[in-house]
């Protein structure tokens, strides 16, 4: 089972969560999410427990529990969307034209008229 961890402390390391899920069963992989270009922890990772089981006993246990300061978000982790399941949503800017628009259209009509 995949399970999300959410609400780190930036000092929270693989091995210390590795430490705390493993009471509650056979932990398959940690995963903590780091920034690309800082390396620096985003403050969420994955844990893999080795069964549902054990990864709900875990979700139950410590959601909300305090780790260096901070309470855990602990739940089970959702699939990631691919670009296809966001109903169209494309991201990004405006489009070409920016801003403006009705002041040039204004002059296009008025060329003739000086």
């Amino acid at each position: 089972m995949n399970i999300y961890i959410g609400n780190l402390s930036y000092d929270a390391t693989e091995e210390s969560i590795r430490e705390l899920f493993e009471p509650y069963g056979s932990v398959v992989k940690v995963s903590l999410i780091t920034d690309r270009d800082t390396g620096r922890s985003k403050g969420f990772g994955f844990v893999e427990m080795g069964s549902k089981n054990e990864g709900e006993n875990a979700i139950n246990e410590l959601n909300g529990k305090d780790l260096l300061g901070r309470a855990l978000n602990v739940n089970e982790a959702r699939p990631r969307e691919s670009s296809g399941d966001r109903g169209g949503f494309r991201g990004g800017g405006r489009g070409g034209n920016g801003g403006g628009g009705r002041g040039n259209q204004n002059r296009r009509f008025n060329r003739g008229s000086y």
